[in-house]
């Protein structure tokens, strides 16, 4: 059979999870689910009910779970297209389906080796490790109930600067750059954002010899904004001026986090004289809440009562170039735990990051068991 006729070769995987946060549902669901995503820090119900309220203006309802279905549905259907015979299953941290279910329900399939992609592409505690120790719990939890056979789980590298993550960003900035009014869209400014994280936790991130002013967290973010407004300035021939910025700050107000925050940068764009400004939110994969809600209603109302135009262009969600990009990292991650060379893609100037998180990569609050790093206890 020759090389273009030969099926796609995911051994040893006999499976992919799409790992996510997981939202609710419904209105019922909303103070649960947040109680889910805060366990063990003591906040009271009502603090809550109070922070729901995001949801509660868009019915109770997050997002996030349709758009990982969306997904779901364009992963199948791209393995099924290119003759890559893998199965593709959802499990979420926070909300139902629960990664622990989802795990429980590969192990019976008879699932051995599974290959793990996060809803997140870039290194930090909340969007690395922690995913990790979840997998952790639950593998812990299954050997509780006496599975037979715990599967081992992979996680896949992170993808931030893979171009089927980029490029649709690219096109994204494109459409609303042509959604501005001609007359100041030559002069627009870029707002790259991302979620705000304590700025500890950003300057442990990434492997140990990254840590310190940022960590990995901030230098992929860089490298990421730098490579969209490269492609921008190239396709329209016009050099768009840009931050990096952030949003969706939830800790305490003592506590160091990651800034500029996005209204901030909105209102010093404001004062400058910046004529528009199109923000990117290049930290998320999807438009959940954070997107709909930081971006869509509140930066947006911010940009109105300045008079300041803005634009927010799209998350790459279920766009087909991000379910191939999903196949390929399968492909380059299976090639290598084959023992065979890897060609990896990867722009910028990072590279491709590990497979493997070696030990004090985006290191734990508290000292608990990871999977899929080099300290995994279920390796």
């Amino acid at each position: 059979m020759s090389d273009q006729l030969r099926a796609p070769d995911a051994g040893p995987y006999d499976a992919l999870l799409l790992l996510s946060f997981g939202g609710p549902e419904g209105p019922d669901d909303v103070v649960p689910f947040l109680e889910n995503v805060t366990r063990g820090r003591g906040i009271p119900r009502e603090r809550l009910k109070e922070v729901g309220q995001h949801y509660f203006g868009f019915g109770g309802v997050s997002p996030i779970n349709a758009q990982n279905r969306e997904l779901l549905d364009a992963l199948r259907k791209d393995f099924a297209e290119h003759g890559l015979d893998l199965p593709v299953y959802w499990g979420n941290r926070n909300w139902a389906p629960y990664l622990t279910d989802v795990l429980r329900e590969m192990a019976a399939d008879g699932r051995r080796r599974i290959a793990v992609l996060a809803t997140s592409a870039y290194a930090s505690y909340s969007g690395c490790r922690q995913y990790r120790e979840n997998l952790a719990d639950a593998l812990a939890t299954l050997a509780e109930e006496g599975v037979a056979e715990l599967p081992k789980v992979d996680k896949l590298r992170h993808y931030f600067n893979h171009p089927g993550f980029v490029r649709p960003m690219v096109d994204g900035v494109l459409a609303s750059l042509a959604a501005l009014p001609q007359d100041v869209r030559a002069g627009a400014h870029l707002a790259f954002t991302t979620h705000s994280i304590p700025t500890a936790a950003a300057d442990t991130s990434g492997p140990v010899e990254e840590h310190g002013d940022g960590g990995a967290y901030v230098r992929q973010h860089l490298d990421v904004a730098a490579l969209i407004a490269d492609a921008v300035r190239a396709e329209t021939g016009t050099e768009l001026p840009w931050e990096l910025v952030y949003q969706s700050r939830s800790g305490a107000p003592h506590i160091p986090w990651l800034e500029p925050d996005i209204c901030d940068h909105l209102e010093a764009l404001h004062v400058a004289g910046a004529p528009a400004v199109v923000m990117v939110p290049i930290g998320f994969v999807s438009d959940h809440m954070e997107v709909l809600y930081d971006l869509d209603t509140e930066a947006t109302a911010k940009a109105a009562e300045l008079g300041l135009p803005v634009a927010r262009s799209a998350t790459v969600g279920a766009d087909p170039r991000f379910a191939a990009a999903v196949r390929d990292l399968v492909l380059e991650r299976a090639a290598a735990e084959r023992g065979e060379a890897v060609e990896r893609c990867a722009l910028g100037a990072l590279g491709a990051g590990h497979d493997l998180c070696p030990v004090g990569c985006c290191p734990a609050r508290a000292s608990r068991p990871a999977a899929a790093g080099v300290d995994s206890p279920y390796a």
